[in-house]
């Protein structure tokens, strides 16, 4: 649907439903380079048709690109809003916080880098503000941890207001290392951009290729043969699977528990292990391809992999039971770090940390890809909404996954089809878009090819970007040593942030 701007918020406030379609993506687009303007793009997941639903606000091009917030009646809007702002210029009126986001102080204040008029090797230095959100009175103190940290982890600025020891509010100051890969593929062929895609995160590898392949597809019409398919779902579990293994290992590290640190290690490393033998590197990349996959699972391999899978599951149920029985980390992790299920709808919450409030949402079942429909499996929630009942959720998980490739691989074996599905011809200047769920929940791509069938836009959303504002909700009224400890019930990645 298409909107004037001054339209566009009662519009979104009709297309939520109150709530109940949840705003998945919000993006813009300079669109001049085909005789159009500038838009405003707005994604609704609606789960009665399992679809998304697209309204889109035009801008004339030579108009001031202001139009009413939609954070005051979505509050999931007001980090898309703040980077419409930096990339291209658009201003939502009454934005509660219209602060840089994306863009820190060694930008110009009139560089917006996504519009078409900006150079990809464009070369700006210059000065705007950029002031940190705290508390103020009687008492109150600040504490500011990084950019730079202790561990051998991306930047990213934290500060805390206290009142003694409780954390009375924490804003966070991300997108220190942005790589402007939106604007760097512009231009470039399917082909040449998959090689970028493949590496905006390494631990999302084949969830961003497979959101991607799924939107080129969608504009050549072609389906994807089961056997590709198949590999590709056992790809996309694999790498869940070593996500929340690994990720199980990271929340201990978060307390000092150093036994389930290790174990978790080393339970990660057989699964990667397990990649490599797979596409002959560690994070499965050049294995999913637009049309299909590019290698074959072998008996030998499959074998291998079933193997596996036994001694990971046997082990990581180890795991659980040593957790289970460890009051000292039960005692940190229960009720601590808590959003409410009310908050996960508000801010539109995905994966692993809108579950854990009580949100059932899974991409793979509410918007099917693949052959998911006929891979049931069950969608684990839990309604406390704390950093256990994250790590409940992750371990409810563990099991679907294995169960999951265990059924992909029986499947394999009974299927011969091919494993793409030949030579792809896109429709240009066509909107598209693919999803998957990743380890941290759906992970959205955009995609329009100019008339010569190279990317005119590429929007990248991944998990990470709508559950990074609830961090800071989670930390109040807890303590700055319980920090390290939500955050890794989160478990969530800069670079894709960074992208």
């Amino acid at each position: 649907m298409k909107v004037k701007p001054e339209g566009l918020r009662g519009a979104a406030n009709i297309y939520s439903r109150g709530g109940r379609h949840p705003l998945t993506a919000m993006f813009g687009a300079d669109e001049t380079s085909f005789g159009g303007g500038y838009a405003v793009y707005c994604l609704f997941e609606n789960k009665e048709k399992h679809d998304i639903d697209i309204l889109k606000a035009e801008f004339d091009a030579g108009s001031d690109l202001h139009y009413p917030a939609l954070t005051p009646v979505l509050p999931a809007a007001a980090w898309y809003e703040r980077e419409l702002h930096d990339m291209f210029g658009f201003i939502p009126d009454d934005h509660p916080d219209l602060r840089p986001l994306v863009l820190h102080e060694t930008y110009p204040e009139d560089f917006h880098p996504l519009r078409k008029c900006v150079d990809i090797d464009a070369d700006v230095r210059g000065e705007r503000k950029y002031e940190m959100a705290v508390s103020h009175g009687d008492g109150l103190f600040e504490v500011p941890v990084g950019p730079i940290h202790a561990g051998i982890i991306e930047p990213g600025h934290f500060r805390f207001s206290q009142a003694g020891e409780a954390i009375l509010q924490l804003d966070a100051k991300l997108f220190f290392t942005h790589r402007g890969i939106e604007k760097a593929v512009e231009g470039k062929t399917p082909e040449e951009a998959l090689l970028i895609v493949e590496r905006i995160c390494g631990a999302c590898s084949v969830a961003n290729t497979l959101s991607y392949c799924q939107a080129l597809e969608k504009l050549s019409g072609q389906n994807v043969p089961r056997r590709a398919w198949l590999i590709r779902t056992i790809a996309a579990e694999l790498e869940r699977l070593y996500n929340h293994i690994g990720d199980t290992g990271n929340m201990c590290a978060g307390v000092g528990f150093a036994p389930v640190i290790s174990m978790g290690s080393r339970l990660k490393e057989i699964l990667l292990r397990c990649n490599e033998a797979i596409a002959g590197n560690r994070f499965l990349r050049g294995l999913i391809v637009p049309g299909g996959v590019k290698y074959d699972l072998t008996e030998s391999l499959c074998t291998e992999l079933t193997v596996a899978l036994t001694k990971v599951e046997n082990e990581y149920n180890d795991i659980v039971q040593i957790i289970a029985e460890q009051d000292g980390f039960l005692n940190r992790a229960k009720t601590t770090g808590i959003i409410s299920k009310n908050v996960a709808l508000d801010l539109a919450l995905v994966g692993v940390g809108a579950r854990a409030s009580g949100v059932d949402c899974d991409c793979r079942r509410d918007l099917p890809y693949g052959l998911y429909a006929e891979l049931p499996f069950n969608v684990i929630t839990k309604t406390d909404g704390d950093v256990y009942a994250r790590l409940q959720v992750r371990m409810g998980e563990v099991a679907e996954s294995i169960t999951l490739i265990r059924k992909a691989l029986k499947l394999l074996q009974q299927d011969d089809s091919q494993l793409h599905c030949g030579e792809l011809a896109y429709k240009t200047l066509t909107g598209s878009w693919g999803i998957s769920e990743s380890a941290r929940g759906s992970n959205l791509h955009w995609l329009m090819l100019d008339a010569d069938g190279c990317i005119e836009r590429l929007f990248i959303r991944s998990a990470s970007y709508p559950n990074w504002p609830a961090l800071t909700i989670a930390v109040q009224g807890d303590i700055i040593p319980d920090f390290p400890l939500i955050n890794k019930s989160f478990e969530l990645c800069y670079a894709c942030l960074d992208r």
